[in-house]
């Protein structure tokens, strides 16, 4: 599990901008959904092409909020970063200059629809009622990525709880920009996972003075008990 460590100059700052450590704790389950961000094989399994070792640690955090959330009669929802056949066309400039050919093609083949690296980690608990989508770029509410927006709008969600990994990139992405879209977000601290506890603690600090609440799966699942 990462060593995390938000600096206190941070946790003061926002302790003086909101008047209290939680924006958000107390939930209307109702209108609140769990989204858990790429636990697939493809980050999860070691030796697996974008290897998150520390991923593997949070799944019982995971699985612990889903269960949480299941209990109440609120919506998990399970992320699968996703590509496609208009990937290569669509998001031409991450293929062509941030990877080599070889990599581009790796990263291609291990993500593309229905492979093993695709799929869900098997000790992820997904249950009949929880929902899963696919995505086409890390942040999940970029035009066209998936259809994440127009179903949380369809169900009248407006608090999204997010776990998963990369913390700094599909995590982070889909956070910040689900907040700029007006949704209440919780990035939950201890149930993300990155490559280093550097980068994790990053975007924690950066969530808590901009994005988001940061609870661990602690104060979040006493959250949804008390809602």
């Amino acid at each position: 599990m990462h060593a995390i460590r938000i600096a206190p100059e941070i946790l003061a700052q926002v302790r003086a901008r909101r008047g209290r450590p939680h924006a958000f704790e107390r939930l209307d389950l109702r209108r609140a959904a769990h989204i858990a961000v790429d636990l697939q094989n493809g980050f999860m399994e070691p030796g697996a092409p974008v290897e998150v070792p520390t991923a593997r640690e949070i799944v019982p955090n995971v699985n612990a909020i889903s269960a949480a959330m299941r209990s109440r009669g609120a919506q998990n929802i399970f992320l699968r970063m996703t590509i496609d056949e208009r990937s290569a066309s669509s998001w031409s400039n991450w293929f062509a200059y941030l990877h080599s050919d070889e990599s581009a093609r790796a990263t291609a083949e291990a993500f593309a629809p229905g492979v093993h690296f695709w799929q869900l980690w098997p000790q992820l608990e997904v249950a009949e009622s929880d929902l899963t989508l696919e995505k086409t770029r890390f942040g999940a509410f970029v035009p066209g990525a998936s259809r994440l927006h127009e179903l949380l709008q369809d169900l009248g969600i407006d608090t999204l709880i997010i776990t998963g990994t990369l913390t700094n990139c599909c995590c982070e992405s889909t956070a910040r920009d689900a907040m700029q879209m007006n949704y209440k977000v919780i990035f939950v601290s201890d149930a993300t996972a990155t490559l280093s506890d550097a980068a994790h603690n990053a975007t924690l600090e950066n969530m808590a003075m901009l994005f988001a609440d940061v609870m661990t799966t602690g104060e979040l699942v006493a959250a949804i008990a008390a809602a």
